[in-house]
């Protein structure tokens, strides 16, 4: 049996697991996290097919009804992909091969048959209903097949608003045009609604998956953050960001952006209106420290930042007037999804959060973000960090059950010991929002790291 058959077990168990039970980090070692907590990319196959099966059987047929769409229609070109096609495809697939069209057909029970005309055939989870010829009769078939089925409403991936719902192409939408009927022009749809509900809908498997995806970004962090990895007065802030960058390839996960890593420290000043407070240097005893890191595991994405204290000579522990700080941020935290309510929109929710946080007497910033295929995914837009007020058009879209969040932000707090300056601790949790809560994936950062 290989070790990485061990996640198996562990997904399968998470999966009937309490909600709200978040995996535990995995062991760490001398040498940090086990690379055995970690599948292969063979042995990702099977479990990134087996949870887009799980989409495909029982949450399009919804979607679909819920957009009132009686087709949908995804036509991608080699390394020109449609941003949807990779989360439709099984794995291994390293690009759309020449020309590739799907067809997702409603059906009068409410299935919905799945087809593909490719040159190159999938297999399952879709049926072959052309291959093998050249790219004119590869788009004649495409016609042939939508004409006989005569949908009512046909979806096509062109949006204004979401970038991930606008993958089909001008010159793919004329070509599309030029093989229907004159009379089935007018049934060609956005179908943008589709296309932001697929993305940001977490299925159960997911959802069972997800908390140790969280735990191996945070185990990373806490990795970063220790004096395995920190030597003050000789490790700088660009030596951390690489060493977290260079530990998740290490252990063969992507990042999907290059981590940052920045302090804070007394006599340097943080101004109350500053929108970032942090700068770039050789780490000190007495440093705050911040890091932003993100990967991408099992086709899902996270999103993280996390809080560290460099301990001077004969420290205990981290200062009070710091801890009381990294609280306030967890008040921000509680604020925010307090106010978590379906249907409510992203814009609506920001309002709501910005009114307790006054009554809190906080001074915070929220800037959170749907996180899923894609680190900012679609999905409810929750305040920017450069625009505490609405959101328009993404900020409009409202809060549905099962999709996962980076709850971010930041407060600012007056630290005692150093002489009143302020620090701005800067948060970021992955949460999931189950209809009637939010619980967060693998917990959140509620004591500092301690770095001696």
């Amino acid at each position: 049996m290989r070790v990485a058959n061990s996640l198996l077990l562990l997904l399968a168990g998470l999966a009937s697991a309490p909600c709200g039970h978040a995996a535990p980090v995995p062991q760490q070692g001398r040498d940090g996290i086990d690379v055995g907590a970690v599948l292969s990319p063979r042995d990702r196959v099977e479990p990134e097919n087996r949870m887009l099966r799980e989409r495909l059987d029982t949450l399009l047929p919804r979607l679909m009804r819920d957009a009132d769409l009686d087709m949908w229609v995804v036509i991608a070109r080699e390394y020109a992909e449609d941003p949807v096609y990779f989360t439709l495809v099984p794995q291994p697939a390293h690009a759309a091969r020449r020309t590739t069209m799907l067809v997702f057909h409603r059906q009068p029970d409410g299935s919905v048959q799945r087809l593909s005309i490719n040159r190159y055939p999938f297999g399952a989870p879709y049926e072959t209903a052309w291959s093998g010829g050249d790219l004119n009769a590869q788009w004649e078939a495409l016609g042939a097949l939508i004409t006989a089925r005569d949908p009512r409403r046909i979806g096509i991936n062109v949006s204004g608003e979401w970038a991930v719902a606008d993958g089909l192409t001008h010159a793919l939408h004329e070509r599309l045009l030029s093989v229907l009927p004159a009379a089935l022009h007018a049934r060609l749809v956005p179908a943008e609604t589709l296309v932001v509900r697929w993305m940001e809908t977490r299925t159960a498997g997911e959802l069972a998956a997800y908390p140790h995806i969280v735990s191996l970004a945070r185990g990373v962090i806490a990795e970063a953050f220790s004096g395995r990895v920190i030597t003050p007065g000789v490790t700088t802030t660009d030596d951390v960001a690489w060493y977290i960058r260079e530990r998740f390839e290490s252990l063969g996960l992507a990042p999907w952006f290059m981590p940052d890593v920045n302090l804070q420290r007394a006599g340097t000043a943080c101004a109350d209106d500053a929108p970032f407070c942090g700068e770039e240097g050789v780490i000190q005893p007495g440093d705050v420290l911040h890091t932003d890191v993100g990967l991408c595991y099992l086709k899902l994405c996270t999103d993280t930042q996390e809080m560290a204290y460099v301990a001077r000579a004969g420290e205990a522990g981290v200062p009070a007037g710091l801890r009381a700080a990294l609280a306030q941020g967890n008040r921000w935290q509680d604020a925010l999804t307090g106010q978590f309510v379906s249907g409510r929109t992203g814009n609506e929710i920001q309002a709501a959060t910005q009114r307790e946080v006054a009554r809190l007497g906080l001074r915070a910033a929220t800037y959170s973000h749907p996180v899923g295929f894609v680190g900012h995914a679609p999905g409810p837009t929750i305040g920017m960090w450069d625009n505490q007020g609405p959101t328009a058009g993404q900020g409009d879209w409202p809060l549905h059950a099962d999709t996962v969040y980076a709850i971010e932000g930041n407060v600012k707090a007056r630290v005692p010991e150093w002489g009143g300056q302020n620090v701005q601790v800067k948060l970021e949790q992955m949460a999931v929002f189950d209809g009637r809560r939010v619980v967060y994936l693998a917990g959140r950062q509620v004591v500092w790291h301690l770095v001696r």
